[in-house]
Formats: structure tokens, sequence, C-alpha cells
């Protein structure tokens, strides 16, 4: 007998430290959960628990947040009310995707537990399949350590028979009867052909009121001016590069989550039929693409922004320019200049603003940790800034400092290329301190030298600080460094819009609430 199930996919309240710019997650995860479960029939909600939903005065919380016990600051609606919302679902799936909101991810598995103890609790990514006893411990029945479109399916059929008995679906971690963990992550397939997955059901998403707090997840500096109406949206999944701090560089045949991190993409036609949704039936004017590498396959890229150009929409990429992706051969060997044909494609296509990861000026760095994805000396970058300049694409540049072996002079040259850089009409320059993650192949030398402690607790690492020991500069130096650089490199202009989006995230903040 088929008997009807909810689900209920829940983004826990935010947690940030003083001084960090609060942004509701809404993420991928949920839109593309949610279009799997609507395809096997199940009834499924999403609740933003940052931003609640139309029951929600978003005023009396978002802007009033609460300090945490940690000294981090808590965004989002009360224990009560998401116990409140919980209560008619029979299972609840909650993402781990970033290591900073692991804490309110096992607090809110904790509190639901507790209160409905025969639900069934499911979670996945990064952190999740990293870091498992640790959610087993907080509650969640099932972990699901890869891609889970299939896997949420197989698993709401099995509900939908009154049964718990999860030995048959792949690519999971689950307790069963007796609370015995079990292993399934060495059988399920991963799904090569992206246009077999569901359309997201980004009609879950609580987006009006993402528009009216207008604080994207990525990007945004260059249209902040004007009323947001964005969402994001996947043309491929996966990376051709292997960076050291990122978790795709684990994701391969021989882990526990498949060959996830393999470049796979979308159809041509599928990506438009999913941009013709997002502004005809979500009503979106800005879409950003959160592909890991959007230009992994160069010639496909420029293919789908032909297919693209007038569509109407601002497209802003939030992961995957690579500069080397911006640049081509020229004709002076070993040489690279702008490729000028993709830059004004780009802008033609409503590209309003390109971050562009430099990382660090120094090819041993880059060699080391960052996949040497571009040899610095191999080009002009100024060239590339004025070309994007010439077709009125904002600029904003990223640099890391802090890496586990580098050391003062090295953080100095790439101190200086930004010096440099800065003469130039760059709008947003950002220094980001190294840390190393759980799930990252950088997380694993640095607890194997000791730079990390082994009870790695995210709470206990600020994301503002340098969180590394044994370190050749020293932690409250590198801090100092990025501050000072940060001061130096942007406008007063972009330093008071950053600040005034963190102070309105902290005014009336409150002593003490779960």
């Amino acid at each position: 007998m088929i008997k009807n199930i909810k689900v209920l996919l829940l983004y826990p309240p935010e947690q940030s430290w003083p001084g960090m710019i609060v942004k509701p997650n809404g993420s991928l995860a949920y839109p593309y959960l949610g279009g799997a479960l609507r395809d096997v029939g199940v009834e499924v909600d999403v609740y933003d628990a940052c931003v609640g939903n139309n029951k929600d005065n978003l005023e009396d919380f978002f802007k009033k947040s609460a300090k945490l016990d940690s000294g981090m600051i808590r965004t989002g609606v009360s224990d009560s009310r998401i116990l409140e919302v919980v209560n008619e679902y029979d299972a609840v799936g909650i993402t781990s995707i970033f290591s900073q909101q692991e804490t309110r991810v096992l607090h809110c598995a904790r509190i639901i537990k507790k209160h409905y103890p025969n639900k069934l609790l499911f979670t996945g990514g990064v952190n999740a399949k990293s870091r498992s006893s640790n959610f087993f411990k907080a509650g969640f029945d099932i972990i699901c350590t890869s891609e889970s479109e299939s896997t949420i399916q197989q698993i709401a059929k099995i509900l939908q028979k009154g049964s718990r008995d999860f030995t048959s679906v792949g690519k999971i971690y689950f307790k069963n009867k007796n609370g015995k963990i079990i292993s399934n992550s060495n059988f399920g397939e991963i799904v090569w052909d992206l246009d077999k997955l569901p359309i997201p059901a980004w009609d879950l998403l609580p987006n009006e009121r993402y528009w009216k707090i207008g604080r994207p997840h990525g990007g945004g500096q260059a249209i902040s001016g004007k009323k947001l109406k964005y969402v994001s949206m996947m043309t491929s999944r996966g990376c051709p590069f292997k960076c050291s701090f990122c978790h795709i560089a684990d994701e391969t045949e021989d882990s526990i989550s498949g060959a996830i991190g393999r470049f796979r993409i979308k159809s041509d036609e599928r990506v438009k039929k999913e941009l013709y949704i997002l502004k005809d039936k979500i009503g979106a004017n800005q879409v950003f693409i959160e592909d890991d590498s959007l230009f992994g396959m160069k010639r496909r890229a420029i293919r789908l922004l032909k297919k693209i150009v007038g569509l109407g929409l601002d497209l802003l990429d939030v992961n995957g320019v690579n500069t080397i992706h911006l640049v081509k051969k020229s004709d002076k060997p070993g040489w690279l200049i702008p490729d000028e044909e993709l830059i004004a494609l780009l802008a033609e296509v409503g590209f309003k603003e390109i971050v562009l990861p430099f990382e660090s000026a120094n090819p041993r760095i880059l060699k080391k940790w960052c996949s040497n994805k571009l040899a610095i000396e191999r080009f002009n970058p100024v060239d590339l800034v004025n070309m994007l300049n010439k077709y009125k694409i904002n600029v904003g540049t990223n640099y890391m400092i802090g890496f586990p072996d580098e050391t003062r002079e090295e953080i100095e040259t790439t101190l200086n290329f930004a010096r440099n850089m800065s003469k130039y009409k760059i709008d947003s320059v950002h220094f980001g301190l190294v840390m190393p993650v759980p799930g990252t192949p950088i997380f694993d030398y640095c607890i194997k030298k000791k730079q990390l402690p082994p009870d790695y607790n995210p709470d206990k690492f600020q994301w503002t600080k340098a969180n590394l020991v044994n370190t050749p500069v020293p932690p409250k130096e590198l801090e100092s460094i990025r501050d000072r650089a940060w001061e130096e490199f942007n406008s007063d202009d972009f330093k008071k819009s950053r600040k005034s989006w963190v102070a309105d995230s902290l005014t009336n903040a409150a002593k003490g609430i779960n």
C-alpha cells in the first residue's frame, strides 16, 4: 500500500561572525531535490529559516539578529517556529554545504529529533559526508554521500511503502532499525547526462523575500544599485581543475562520492529552457551561474552564450570564470592575450561583472595549491582589465594569502601585484585568508602537518581570522596584512557600501536565543 508523504527541505538559520555580511543561503540543492521529489509525486516544500515565509514578519528577526554563546550572530526565525513548521512533515532534509553553517544544521537536527523522534532526518553535502559521526550523533538517519536527486527519490518511494529499510539505496550512510550505521557508498550511479536531471523547482524558494533583502549568496556588487530579482542556476557540474582548497579535488572515482568532480554539461537546449523558466515563470531578471567551471569546455560555453544573446537577463558568474578562460594564444610563442571575441560576447549576453580569481602572484603557490590554472608571467593582466572595462564589465579581483608554507616574501609579491592592478579600473578587491575545510586536500595536509587541530570545530574558526598555526607568517600578522590591503586597494564608495550591509545586518543584535 502506498501512502502519501510530505517532505520538508530546511535551510537552517544563518550564523556569522560580527562584521560579516548576512546572506541567506538559497543554494541550488533544494530546487534540484524538490524537482526530483515532485517528479515521483511527492509533496515537498522548502522552508528557509533565515528568512521565513509569508507567515513570518521578516523585520522581526532578520534585522534583529541574536548573539550566540560562541560570539557568533544568529539570523533567522526561532527554534519554536522551526518546530512548528516541521510538525506536519514525515521527513526533513537539511543540507550541509558550507562549514560555517554546520553548527546550525546539527542544532536543527537535535531539536527536531528531540521533539519528533519518529521523523526521518536526512542530510548531504561535503560537511556531512566528511564528518558523518557528528551528523549521526545529532540525530540524522541518512547521509547522502553523492549527488542526491535519484537517491532522494528512492528514499521517498521506500517511505511511501511504510518502510525504513534503505539497504537497496546506493551512495548513502544510514542507521538501520538496530541503530547500526550501514555504508552503501560503494554503489549507486552518478548522473553523466545532466539533461536527465529534474527541472529545478525554483518556485519552492522564498524568492520575493530574497529579493527584498537583496543580498545574493554570490555576486551582486555590480548591480546592487537596483532592485535585485535574482535566481541561481547551473549549466554544468564538476571542474577540470583540482585546487587544493576545493572539495571537488577529492571527488574522484575512488571517493565515497564517486566521480562527481568530473566535468559534465547540460545541453544548450536544456539551458535555454531553464533560462526561459527563470525569466517568464519565476520573474527573475538576474541569473547567477553557479557552475564550478562555466568555461570548463570553452567552445561549448561560447556556443551556448551565442544562443542566449538577447534573452533580456543580466548574467553573473559566481564560481567558474577562471582567468585562463578569458585569454587566448597570441602570435608571440608562449604569450597570451585577452580573448576579445569572448569578452564582447559576455557583455552582449548580459554579464555586468566578472571577478578575476588571481589567487596569488607566485608561480610556486599557484602550481602547488591552485592547480596552476594560469602562469601569470605569460600575460599582461592590465590588458585583460582594460579589455573588460572596454566592454563595460565591472571587474573584481580575488586574492588568497596565508597558504600553509607561504613566506612573507611571497605574500609581498602578491600585494605588489594587487597594488599595481589597483592603478586601473577595478571595482572591488578581495583578500581571503586560506581556511582549509573538511573534504579538501589542503585540510588533510594541514591536519598531517599539525597546522590545524585534529578535533576541528567550525565554530572555533572565524572566516575573518587566520586559523592555521605554525605558518611562516604568524596569524595576527596575516590578518593585519589582509586588513591593510583591503583598505588600501578598495575605493571609498565600495568600502562604504559593504560596511553598510554589515551594519544593517547587526542592528539591534540581541543577546541570547537558542
